[in-house]
Order: C-alpha cells, then sequence, then structure tokens
C-alpha cells in the first residue's frame, strides 16, 4: 500500500497554505518554491480542491489562495478525497470479485485496514498539523537556544 504523491502533495500543499495564509493569500508558485512541487501539478491539484471548496482563489494582483474553510474543518481525508485519491487495500477496489469474479477469503480483513486508515484520516484535522508544525518549530528553537546558552556559558 502507497499512498501516491497526488494525495501527499494536497495534503503538504494545503498545509503550506495553512501555515503561509494568515496574511494574506498564497501564490501556487510560492508553495512551489516552498515545497518544491511543480507550478503544473499544483494547478491540477488546486483545480480539485477548489472545486471540493477546500480552497479558495483571489484573482490579480496580490491573489492568490486562501483555505475554503477553517483549518480545523478540513480533514486530512477531505484533502485526499478531494484529489481523487484514495489508499485501498483490497485487490478488487472494494468491488468484491477478487478471486475469480467472487469475493476472496481475505477480502473483509483488506476492507477493514482501508476503512481504519479512512477512518485515521478522518480525525485528523488540518489545524492539527498546523500545530503540531508550529509546536515542533517551537521545541526546536527552545532547543537551540538552550545549546546556544550552554555554548555561551562554556566559552
Amino acid at each position: 500500500m502507497r499512498l501516491s504523491t497526488k494525495g501527499r502533495y494536497a495534503v503538504t500543499a494545503m498545509l503550506d497554505l495553512a501555515l503561509n495564509g494568515k496574511n494574506g493569500p498564497v501564490t501556487l508558485a510560492e508553495i512551489s518554491e516552498n515545497q518544491g512541487i511543480s507550478l503544473s501539478y499544483l494547478e491540477q491539484l488546486f483545480a480539485a480542491l477548489r472545486n471540493k471548496e477546500l480552497v479558495r482563489g483571489v484573482r490579480g494582483p496580490g491573489g492568490g489562495y486562501y483555505l475554503g474553510k477553517s483549518a480545523d474543518d478540513i480533514s486530512i481525508a477531505n484533502i485526499i478525497c478531494a484529489v481523487d485519491e484514495w489508499v485501498e487495500f483490497t485487490r478488487c477496489g472494494g468491488r468484491q470479485n477478487c478471486s475469480g469474479g467472487a469475493r476472496c477469503l481475505t477480502h473483509t480483513l483488506w476492507d477493514d485496514l482501508s476503512s481504519e486508515i479512512f477512518n485515521f484520516l478522518a480525525n485528523i484535522s488540518l489545524g492539527d498539523l498546523v500545530r503540531r508544525n508550529l509546536n515542533k518549530k517551537e521545541d526546536e528553537e527552545s532547543s537551540l537556544s538552550v545549546v546556544a546558552n550552554a555554548d555561551s556559558q562554556a566559552a
């Protein structure tokens, strides 16, 4: 099982937008530069995200994108599903025809696993990821200042 780059990039781009969109719209060029995702790929992803109202665009000079809803109201599952991406463990894509047109012996196991992953991602909001990133950044900055203080006291 692998989540394709489409789903990963959509989540990454939305997190970048949530982290950097507080002071105004964020351009796809900025997200492209920040995350190393091609601009043309971001345009495709954002068209799908816009259709699901997860982002809204502002045209013209100074334009770009905002979140379409509060970061706390956008789940990671919403983002992945918006770009027509989903993690499916069954060989049949859920059609129950995995074994010569019939349901295979392990279909329920793989279908349950797919449901667990969906529920896991549905229970994590973009706001949760923003807070995790901000807390991690604060922890890293605290660690750096402790090391810097210890170095200055040792000198």
